[in-house]
């Protein structure tokens, strides 16, 4: 096998292909987008597990480089009053404390340095159809063009056109019930003490939000909400968002409001979704990877992970199993059990976005629970076969 065709730019795409050449394989990334998926407005969580797989392939620092860290959570209720604090879960013995930083800034690290290392990227390639035979597979590509190569990785998110080529009776992504709404803020009046998360219970939604080193708030709101049509979602204004998080913290007696009223057109808000489950992860020649076969709803923070450790462990099976089905099989089945207990987690929390207050509940516990999800490590020079 010599060549791979990875579908999708975002974070699975460009680590596979990463992983790929460290794997002694090449690997062209296909992009949808004209210049890129960068969404402005949005941030992520990059917990040790996730870290930790990108620098089992070398990939880390241009990550930390544009990512500050957080190793503490404190606890608000709707009153306002402090619910106590607690060690950020992730902070593991190889000193991988959970990062946060843009989703366009991960983007563009991962992209940058995959063409770094030679990895090609082509923009504007949205796939329509694939083809598959015994020696390869063939995608074709709404632009008119097509390309060849061994096998075919589909990294391309949520509303995968590679799952549904793979299976035209896969399950729809699942709204979990709920709207997210990311922003940020250059107000150093609303800054988070440093290092720390901060996490408010109002009584009808739930928020979180940290201060980076240059005094710029991040925050997210997750908010009780039906399923909007993209076209609707796409027509909100960052005022018409701020004034929807607003309304979800009305009442309450917390620094949300005045947070996300000092906020201005840097607010982004999106439907959340899931997949608990998917019949067929992959053929003999093609496979899924990161959102487009397990997207977990962003309550537990673990998306962008999930993705990242998919990306090392399909490049780990496809180096070391004669051919990619074997190879496929395998990554399976190291893989499905973990992010089905994942998906599973997060829509738990979906379900309490507004806990009760004197329970607070979050994916930052330190008690121990937690350790299954963080502190998994992606071993590269362990053997599969």
């Amino acid at each position: 096998m010599t060549h791979a065709l990875v579908i999708g730019g975002g974070i699975a795409g460009p680590v596979t292909a990463m992983a790929l050449r460290r794997a002694g394989i090449e690997a062209t990334v296909h992009e949808a987008h004209p210049t890129g998926a960068d969404r402005l407005g949005a941030f992520l969580v990059l917990f040790a597990n996730g870290l930790a797989a990108l620098r089992a392939v070398g990939a880390d620092e241009p990550v930390l480089a544009c990512s500050f860290a957080a190793d503490t959570v404190e606890f608000l209720g709707p009153t306002g009053a402090r619910l106590g604090a607690r060690p950020l879960t992730g902070a593991g013995d190889d000193g991988l404390s959970p990062r946060t930083l843009q989703r366009a800034a991960l983007y563009r690290a991962l992209r940058d340095e995959a063409v770094r290392r030679g990895v090609r990227v082509a923009y504007g390639k949205r796939l329509v159809d694939a083809t598959t035979g015994p020696d390869g597979v063939v995608a074709y590509f709404a632009d008119g063009t097509r390309a060849e190569g061994d096998i075919l990785i589909g990294a391309d998110g949520i509303h995968s056109r590679t799952r549904t080529l793979l299976d035209p009776a896969a399950p729809p992504p699942r709204h979990t019930g709920q709207l997210t709404v990311c922003g940020r803020t250059h107000d150093a009046g609303h800054a988070v003490p440093d290092r720390t998360y901060r996490m408010v219970y109002g009584q009808r939604a739930f928020f979180g939000c940290t201060s980076a080193p240059d005094g710029s708030t991040y925050w997210f709101a997750n908010i009780p909400a039906p399923e909007q049509p993209r076209p609707a979602l796409a027509a909100i204004s960052p005022a018409g968002w701020r004034e929807r998080v607003l309304a979800a913290f009305a009442g309450d007696h917390t620094p949300v409001t005045e947070l996300v009223a000092a906020t201005g057109d840097a607010v982004v808000g999106v439907n959340a979704y899931d997949i608990p489950t998917l019949p067929v992860w992959h053929s003999d020649r093609a496979v899924l990877v990161g959102d487009a076969v397990h997207a977990t709803a962003p309550n537990a923070a673990q998306g962008a992970s999930m993705a990242i450790e998919d990306s090392v462990v399909l490049a780990r099976c496809l180096r070391d199993l004669p051919g990619p089905a074997e190879a496929f099989a395998a990554y399976e089945r190291l893989r499905r059990e973990r992010v089905e207990r994942v998906v599973a987690l997060s829509a738990s929390m979906a379900g309490r976005i507004a806990a009760p207050p004197e329970q607070p509940r979050t994916p930052t516990s330190s008690d121990g629970a937690d350790d299954w999800l963080t502190s998994y490590r992606v071993e590269w020079d362990a053997r599969d076969g």
